[in-house]
């Protein structure tokens, strides 16, 4: 099984093909952002910032079959970047969550309520799509072994 850090580090060390592989706009921000909420520091993953949509994408890893928790603990990161590192004139942010597993009705039901449609057009059109992102991973995940 692939840890989650040995995912991230193999991301961090092929940085400049993923971010031409997630498309024409991205800027890496950071690594392991930590975040202050009450007194916990938390850590979103990989912080990219599309200077063409004008919003933060947090990329959260997960070596693990897709749970609720992981949506939960995403919808936090992107409520706080809302809150406290949008700039007036950013567009919010938008979450990836890369999972080694996924269940449909998981995924269904845990991100059901989420109101950001609006953009998820617009979004699309700048990264790849999900069978390429799918291949990437897979790749990444191969080279690990």
């Amino acid at each position: 099984m692939v840890e989650e850090s040995d995912l991230e580090t193999a991301l961090i060390d092929h940085l400049q093909d993923f971010m031409l592989e997630l498309g024409m706009g991205f800027c890496f921000e950071e690594r392991q952002k930590k975040l202050l909420i009450d007194d916990r520091y938390f850590k979103a993953d990989l912080v990219f910032y599309h200077r063409i949509l004008k919003r933060h994408v947090i990329v959260e890893l997960k070596a693990n079959r897709l749970d609720y928790a992981d949506t939960a603990q995403l919808k936090m990161y992107l409520a706080y970047y809302r809150k406290n590192i949008m700039m007036p004139d950013d567009n919010p942010p938008i979450g990836i969550l890369l999972c080694s597993e996924v269940g449909q009705e998981m995924a269904e039901y845990t991100l059901l309520d989420i109101d950001e449609t609006v953009f998820v057009s617009k979004y699309e059109l700048s990264i790849p799509s999900k069978e390429c992102m799918t291949d990437f991973l897979r790749k990444e995940n191969e080279g690990l072994r």
